[in-house]
């Protein structure tokens, strides 16, 4: 996820601060932000496995591999973000990683974000700032999934019994479940290792950052192709958003109304005139699929 701050299109050159007069990014708050989501993210992944930290503290470390690969997903998106920020002369801070309580947050995290605090010159840096994070992480995601289903296991339920919470399956993971699985009865199910959830997280980490709304990633991707339609889009996205909250999954309803408190308009690049190339192009339209194939329109349930 990227947080730009940028200065409207009228500024001239000359207004815009100097590189030299600009701080220095600093890095204390981002060590400390990122140790505590090691701690909340072990904490939460030894949850998941039934420990019970209060009672056995060192059974902690059975949290390790969810919280590794989980940070890793997330480090190689705000990473990549940070290194196509720098190639384009930005300047950008360093990930900021966010705790969460580990308990009802069963994550132990609120995800990772980066703040770019200098102009967007063009809308190639836009795609490429914005694509950068979705394409990496996802591709760091992937092979991170297809490792935990292989090292899952697979129960059978009557039907009509209940099974617990419920996830989502966007299209990646059923593509990546039947590389692993093959084609699996109705009354099987997938109890996931760890590391399989962790992917699967990534996976909606992914399409949550590209949705096509205000200064998300998918914003960034979709103004940098359609900058006339981009508020058109954004808006047709919230109202989903709205739509899929009162008709499948509620919790879209609390991230309709975040995205609308952060608004849905995009800042314009100081040069909005300069064209994509055509490997931008592509570049932004397989971000686009990545979200569809990421997107699942029930995260959650209870059966």
């Amino acid at each position: 996820m990227t947080d730009s701050q940028l200065p409207p299109a009228s500024l001239s050159p000359e207004e815009i601060p100097a590189e030299e007069d600009r701080r220095p990014p600093g890095w204390k708050l981002n060590l400390v932000l990122f140790l505590l989501t090691v701690g909340t993210t072990v904490v939460a992944g030894a949850l998941q496995q039934g420990v019970n930290p209060l009672a056995t503290p060192w059974l902690l470390y059975k949290g390790i591999p969810f919280s590794f690969t989980l940070l890793l997903i997330l480090g190689a998106h705000e990473t990549a973000h940070y290194l196509a920020s720098r190639r384009h002369h930005l300047e950008v801070s360093l990930p900021y990683f966010l705790p969460a309580p580990p308990f009802p947050f069963i994550v132990g995290t609120f995800g990772a974000f980066i703040r770019i605090r200098s102009p967007i010159r063009d809308k190639r840096a836009l795609l490429d700032v914005g694509c950068s994070g979705p394409l990496v992480g996802v591709t760091v995601a992937l092979p991170i999934l297809y490792w935990g289903l292989a090292h899952s296991q697979v129960r059978y339920f009557s039907p009509g019994a209940a099974v617990g919470l419920t996830l989502g399956e966007p299209l990646f993971f059923r593509l990546v479940s039947w590389l692993v699985f093959g084609s699996l009865p109705q009354e099987a199910v997938v109890v996931m290792h760890p590391v399989a959830f962790a992917g699967w997280i990534g996976l909606l980490v992914t399409a949550l950052n590209l949705l096509p709304v205000g200064q998300l990633d998918g914003g960034h991707v979709v103004y940098a192709l359609f900058p006339r339609q981009h508020r058109l889009i954004s808006w047709g996205a919230l109202l989903g958003l709205v739509f899929l909250g009162v008709l499948v999954w509620q919790g879209w309803l609390v991230w309709a109304a975040l995205l609308l408190v952060l608004g849905v308009r995009h800042p314009l690049p100081r040069d909005v005139w300069l064209p994509l190339d055509r490997r931008r192009w592509i570049l932004g339209l397989a971000t686009i699929a990545v979200f569809i194939l990421s997107f699942t329109p029930v995260p959650f349930s209870l059966d």
